[in-house]
């Protein structure tokens, strides 16, 4: 007979989710998936000016901020036939890589290396064999013997203590927990080395973004970041080397530390690269736009279907038909009225809310499908659809990443096998080197245009009479981010957006197929279900982002979290 396990809330994610999973024999035969909470911007914003929509938009969460904006002016942009100034495609790019980096450092230690890492663990390491591992991954200058004793200070300090704070409910000790002491030090040693990188990265997104999170310098039709090389108090060289120069220390973090961590733990733990595929149909969009017309780009996107790397088909332009033709968005499981499954632009969002129901309405959240098909999004959607597509700095980060695991985990490890949990993990590594060196290069593409004499960074917006439809996307750290708007006499007559999170957080369709969290689960090891681990590794591998949190707050120290196991 199977059990069910009840995470609600699920932890160490932006927003409110719910898992339930039936358990038989050791593995997970079925899988739910639902958002806990509605937000209702979609409602916001009717009747509103379309030039004020990134504003409210960027607030649907408070970690996807930027992603909002960027994705939300461009959809305006893309209803008017709006090209923007080369500057200002620049200045966005360097937004996109800055936030980007940002987002997958914190995800990788603050959110999630916690289900691979056993801090309790370290106080068994050595730090002299933890510095011989260290040094054997990168020269990273914190790899260093006494950096490791004073870490496992550190932990030993707070252990004895019995105020663990941020890491006070891992699941130490657990018996999927299987990284030597030595390893779980290094990881422990750069999870606080974390802290500060990712704060550089926000730093030089405030630079030129005005302030994070919620940026403030976005507007239909460019950016309002004015250049004056002659100016203190707009963009000058002052700025952008200072920019710059956080750049490479977040770039050196993430080469040296961050993708080699991926690697180890990848390696050391590589029987989960056998769980959690899930749905192997991929959608990721292309973005790091090169022009004015939105055609060329550094990342690609496009579609993979059934996991086959030969049926990968790219989407071209912030045009392009075959994206814009083929999203639609399933409520039969939804907490929305009606069973219907329609394109965004003809979407309406009617909460209807009704219990928890296993074959009925579980979720707030839509089930997004591509050619009616479920799709999975993300970094791993896109480095797959890159290496298909022969796509050169993503094979060259593909092909190093698969022979360092490869080596440390003593068997061969092709493309195929990223197709996994730990598969998304190394994904998202690859994909925050390549954003590294992207968010260079445009930086230095939008100095040698400014040298050139171009300060141009605005293209004003005029709104005819009448009707316009519009989308607009983005490959936002999670996925595919896009937003749709209907705008009649210059104004928002609807307006959808289809985020990263909906596509893989989905419910079933009214056809039964589940959504990618719900799929990657099945098949997965459940050694102690009072304690479901490697539910959370599979799911925090998506970096779920469901909605604004709620933060709860108990001084009293009175349960706030429970796992249902019956």
């Amino acid at each position: 007979m199977a059990q069910r396990i009840t995470v609600d809330p699920l932890t160490r994610i932006e927003g409110h989710l719910r898992i339930d999973a039936e358990v038989k024999d050791g593995k997970i035969s079925k899988a739910w998936s639902s958002g806990q909470m509605w937000r209702g911007i979609e409602v916001i914003l009717q009747g509103r000016d379309p030039r004020d929509a990134w504003l409210f938009t960027q607030r649907i969460c408070g970690v996807c901020t930027t992603v909002h904006a960027l994705a939300s002016v461009r959809t305006v942009e893309n209803a008017l036939g709006l090209e923007i100034p080369i500057n200002a495609q620049y200045i966005r790019n360097m937004v996109i890589a800055l936030h980007t980096l940002h987002d997958h450092i914190v995800h990788f230690y603050a959110l999630s290396a916690l289900d691979w890492v056993d801090v309790v663990s370290a106080l068994k390491a050595d730090p002299v064999k933890t510095a011989a591992l260290a040094s054997s991954l990168s020269n990273w200058p914190g790899n260093g013997v006494k950096r490791f004793a004073a870490v496992k200070a550190k932990i030993k300090a707070l252990v004895d203590s019995g105020q663990l704070g941020p890491l006070a409910n891992g699941y130490w000790g657990h018996p999927a927990m299987t990284l030597p002491p030595e390893a779980n030090l290094m990881a422990v040693s750069h999870y606080l080395e974390a802290l500060d990188y990712q704060r550089k990265a926000n730093q030089a997104i405030a630079i030129i973004g005005g302030k994070s999170p919620h940026i403030q310098n976005m507007s239909v039709g460019g950016v309002t970041t004015a250049i004056n090389l002659n100016n203190e108090t707009t963009l000058n060289m002052e700025r952008l080397y200072w920019m710059k120069q956080l750049m490479e220390e977040v770039r050196g973090f993430i080469q040296q530390v961050y993708l080699p961590d991926v690697i180890a733990i990848g390696a050391l733990y590589k029987n989960w690269l056998a769980y959690g595929a899930g749905v192997t149909n991929y959608l990721a969009v292309p973005d790091m736009v090169l022009n004015t017309a939105g055609t060329e780009f550094d990342l690609p996107g496009g579609t993979i279907m059934n996991g086959d790397f030969s049926t990968v088909k790219l989407i071209t332009s912030f045009h392009d038909k075959y994206f814009r033709d083929n999203v639609k968005e399933s409520i039969a499981h939804a907490w929305y009225d009606g069973d219907w499954s329609r394109h965004p632009y003809e979407e309406d969002t009617v909460p209807r809310y009704t219990d928890f129901q296993d074959d009925g309405k579980y979720s707030w959240v839509k089930a997004p499908r591509f050619q009616n098909q479920p799709m999975q999004v993300g970094p791993l959607a896109q480095v797959l659809i890159g290496y298909a597509s022969g796509h050169e700095l993503t094979k060259k980060y593909v092909d190093d990443v698969l022979a360092r695991i490869s080596t440390v985990a003593g068997t061969e490890v092709g493309a195929a096998a990223l197709q996994s949990t730990i598969g998304r993990h190394a994904a998202r590594a690859i994909r925050a080197a390549m954003l590294a060196d992207l968010g260079l290069k445009h930086w230095q593409l939008l100095v040698d245009n400014i040298g050139r004499g171009d300060l141009e960074i605005f293209n004003p917006p005029t709104f005819p009479k009448g009707e316009q439809r519009g989308f607009g996307f983005h490959e936002a750290p999670r996925g595919v981010l896009s937003h749709w708007i209907v705008i009649n006499d210059g104004r928002i007559k609807n307006y959808q957006c289809v985020v990263p999170s909906t596509w893989n957080a989905g419910p079933r369709d009214k056809q039964g197929r589940p959504g990618p969290y719900e799929a990657s689960l099945v098949g997965n090891p459940v050694a102690d279900a009072q304690r479901p681990l490697e539910i959370l590794r599979t799911v925090h591998s998506f970096d779920p982002c469901i909605a604004c949190a709620v933060h709860m707050l108990d001084p009293e120290g009175r349960e706030m979290i429970k796992v249902k196991a019956v």
